[in-house]
């Protein structure tokens, strides 16, 4: 379970996010929904220990990511793009993740098939479209075969065939048990793949719990979303 309590994180006199707390279940697909710069990729990236916060926790299975045994085993995240070097080859930048994650190198050919790659395994990363950049960095997420999944803005770049297989595949991870946290702004890809919704802007949560819970009375997920950020600040971050 991910578990985010009373988050606050401040950049440079600006609150990115404020008293954030939230809950991402077992066997469901929470959906992380918020305009630009309302606080969901600072809230991610403290969750995976790229930065500190000011106040309060997030934690994955109960334990901060720093203080986890085998993070790519545990947690497979994708933010802002595969991460890989441009000169390497799609093959070589998951080669080199698994073996510094002690993960078997048969993960490699079974990650790249899984994400569509398989004939672009021997292609350097420069030559990748968006799309197939966003494949390789989910690719490179799945490669521990992880209990949990954290994509963010995972569609970005993707064509509709891609963003069919991605609901197909966070489906499936949910399906089996895993705890998929997906951030976006895009209500039309939220509506189609979440579970629960947890709304953030100007860097506090406005509205959480189940689809229908957070929609109500309003006509759609749109009408609800634009209703509860209306007027919301600019966090000054994402």
């Amino acid at each position: 379970m991910i578990e985010i309590a009373n988050l606050t994180k401040h950049h440079r006199g600006t609150t990115a996010v404020r008293d954030v707390s939230f809950q991402a279940v077992p066997g469901r697909v929470t959906g992380f929904l918020g305009p630009n710069g309302a606080g969901k990729s600072s809230t991610l990236r403290i969750l995976l220990g790229l930065d500190r916060a000011d106040a309060g926790s997030a934690t994955i299975g109960g334990r901060a990511y720093r203080d986890l045994r085998s993070p790519l085993r545990t947690v497979g995240a994708l933010l802002e793009g595969s991460g890989a070097h441009r000169s390497r080859t799609a093959r070589a930048h998951l080669e080199w993740v698994a073996l510094s994650n002690g993960l078997p190198r048969d993960r490699v050919r079974h990650v790249l098939e899984e994400v569509g790659l398989a004939d672009a395994a021997g292609t350097r990363v420069r030559k990748f479209s968006l799309g197939m950049g966003r494949r390789l960095g989910i690719a490179t997420a799945l490669l521990g075969d992880p209990e949990v999944l954290v994509l963010d803005e995972p569609v970005n770049g993707l064509d509709p065939e891609g963003i069919r297989w991605l609901r197909q595949l966070v489906r499936t991870a949910a399906d089996e048990g895993r705890t998929v946290l997906l951030s976006s702004h895009f209500m039309a890809e939220m509506s189609s793949t979440a579970d629960d919704l947890v709304v953030i802007a100007g860097g506090s949560v406005v509205a959480q719990g189940s689809i229908d819970e957070v929609v109500g009375d309003h006509a759609g997920l749109e009408e609800a979303f634009f209703t509860l950020t209306a007027g919301a600040p600019n966090a000054g971050k994402a």
